[in-house]
């Protein structure tokens, strides 16, 4: 894989957005692969589409890109607020590209992916609306909180200018599809939670009494459950029966080797 972008690509530009625009997505245009089902090239859609950038014919997927020069932070800025959580509660949302490139060089740095099924509203963080002396005084737009998203959704094709193998994202991709039968969103935020926890402990063993010093934090994130306790036990449960964790006896877990960080 080519890290180098084509700077030949953005001579007709004068705006540093626009020029970035041409040679990312050219990049990626030209060079991604379909991380759901390996189809070596991906299509770019029109300009303007109000979904997404690039598909996949093949299996159907959807990407939208977000580039940039700087480091990929805690957070991105994304679209409007509102249109966002639309297309989560419809499950019409895209797939997201993460590209950072080295401006001075202009290379690639770091590629990654984050699956549909990773995103659910509490991680999109609604941002103030704009002033009434801008153009488009009043819209609300949002931000996408990276940290919110545990580390098994954030899947690199080249990291550090390094590039990973395809058969490496193919198959960190399919071991989290089954979040995708979870349709329930709030179902599906407990999931993410729980996964996010166990990642926090950076380690492969663990215990119950582990994860329930997250459970003041997690009732703080879902207030309306009254059985924390409970729903930790059941989360891990199913994230048992999907393969991420093995239950090892008297309350102890080992995370799936496949899922270390």
């Amino acid at each position: 894989m080519e890290l180098t972008l084509d700077v030949k690509l953005a001579t007709d530009y004068t705006s540093a957005s626009q020029k970035a625009r041409v040679l990312t997505e050219h990049w990626v245009d030209n060079s991604i692969f379909c991380p759901s089902c390996g189809q070596m090239s991906i299509d770019k859609y029109p300009n303007n589409k109000p979904v997404a950038d690039f598909h996949c014919s093949n299996c159907t997927e959807e990407y939208e890109l977000k580039s940039t020069h700087s480091v990929i932070g805690t957070k991105i800025v994304d679209g409007a607020y509102r249109t966002m959580l639309e297309r989560l509660i419809g499950s019409n949302n895209p797939n997201f590209f993460l590209l950072k490139y080295d401006l001075e060089n202009l290379e690639v740095t770091d590629f990654l992916v984050i699956p549909k099924h990773f995103f659910v509203p509490e991680i999109i963080e609604e941002r103030k609306p704009l002033a009434p002396t801008a153009r488009r005084a009043g819209w609300v737009g949002c931000n996408i909180l990276l940290q919110s998203i545990p580390q098994t959704g954030k899947i690199f094709f080249v990291k550090n200018r390094q590039v990973e193998q395809k058969e490496k994202v193919l198959s960190e991709w399919k071991k989290t599809l089954f979040l995708r039968e979870e349709k329930e969103v709030v179902a599906k935020g407990w999931l993410l939670d729980i996964m996010r926890s166990v990642e926090s402990l950076k380690r492969r063993e663990f215990t119950l009494d582990d994860i329930y010093t997250f459970e003041n934090e997690l009732r703080k994130l879902h207030p309306d459950n009254q059985h924390v306790r409970d729903k930790i036990r059941q989360q891990l449960q199913i994230l048992r029966d999907n393969g991420y964790l093995t239950f090892a006896g008297r309350g102890n877990y080992l995370l799936s080797s496949l899922y270390e960080a």
